[in-house]
């Protein structure tokens, strides 16, 4: 560990896995917290309880505003455990001197992704603060779902299982940066900040076996599968080829010298199922998106690492993401 906190403790990657399992993990540790879902399972299996802060900038970019993004944020972590969001809190941090015309639009954001989740805020809290104590607006949220599909987990994978992955990826991480920065794309570019319960519900319901599940947020798809890889102490395949990645979001990454698959989502996510589940679980995921993939197989070839194959035959391993990538895009 660092003697000092840095950009990079953020990111999802590396230095943000180290800062959570050496620091944190060390004074909280329970049985619930160090399985290191995307919400924690209580009450017996019947729950799902999860909560996040948001802090993106700017707060409103190109299909989305930190509104949307909190709740689908909170909404989808409960979802990637096969469980049904029913209530959340919302608290906010407001920098004195914001436009409250701003944050009724915000809050209007937040309240159409809760109809779409089927949930409801039921307590919040209100801070304002001086000017230059925090940047404009923070919001926290906390969500709990009720489980409708036991046992997804990290550490379920085993050799012959598929990787699919629900859309393109990368496009959340892309738009925040060409907001931020004032690039004038000539595209339609635009984050995938979107509510994945109504996909979840639509695997669930055509009986696919769910075995891992997990939306690609800060560090990217990268970061998931590296995860998985050390959960189930299994190697994944990768086939570099079918990761499908814009034309647009390739070409920032050409820019910033970084790999779509490190950059963040908020509408995409990954999903891990048995061999004879793959065709079908595809086909409905395409329904949503043409670009849904099965994008690699898992094997035992390095446990614990994840292994990109690309179409020059060449092989390498696939790292966790480390270093700033992109601050504060949720």
């Amino acid at each position: 560990m660092t003697k000092t906190i840095t950009i990079a403790h953020g990111n999802g990657g590396q230095e943000n896995n180290e800062l959570i399992k050496e620091l944190f993990y060390k004074h909280f540790e329970n049985d619930i917290l160090s399985k290191s879902e995307d919400a924690a399972v209580i009450e017996d299996g019947k729950l799902a309880f999860t909560t996040d802060s948001f802090t993106v900038s700017p707060l409103f970019f190109a299909g989305g505003d930190i509104g949307k993004l909190a709740v689908c944020g909170t909404c989808n972590d409960l979802a990637m455990m096969g469980a049904k969001p029913k209530y959340m809190t919302c608290s906010v941090i407001i920098e004195e001197g914001f436009a409250t015309s701003e944050l009724e639009k915000i809050v209007q954001s937040m309240k159409q992704e809760l109809a779409i989740n089927g949930a409801i805020v039921v307590s919040g809290d209100t801070k304002v603060v001086p000017r230059g104590s925090v940047d404009k607006l923070f919001i926290n949220t906390t969500g709990i779902g009720e489980i409708e599909y036991k046992g997804i987990s990290a550490s379920n994978l085993v050799r012959g299982m598929s990787i699919l992955v629900s859309r393109d990826v990368g496009c959340h991480g892309a738009t925040i940066f060409a907001a931020r920065e004032g690039i004038a794309l000539e595209s339609t570019l635009q984050t995938d900040c979107a509510s994945l319960y109504p996909q979840i519900k639509k695997l669930l319901d055509a009986r696919i076996k769910i075995v891992s599940l997990r939306d690609a947020t800060r560090g990217g798809v990268s970061a998931v599968l590296n995860e998985w890889a050390k959960s189930s102490d299994v190697c994944i395949e990768v086939d570099e080829e079918s990761i499908p990645v814009l034309e647009e979001v390739q070409g920032i990454c050409e820019m910033l010298g970084f790999e779509a698959v490190d950059l963040a989502n908020e509408g995409t996510f990954v999903l891990g199922v048995n061999k004879e589940d793959e065709q079908k679980a595809l086909e409905v995921l395409q329904e949503a998106h043409k670009s849904a993939s099965v994008i690699a197989t898992v094997s035992e070839q390095y446990k614990g690492k994840v292994l990109l194959n690309s179409s020059w035959g060449t092989k390498r391993f696939l790292d966790l993401p480390t270093g700033e990538l992109l601050p504060r895009i949720c």
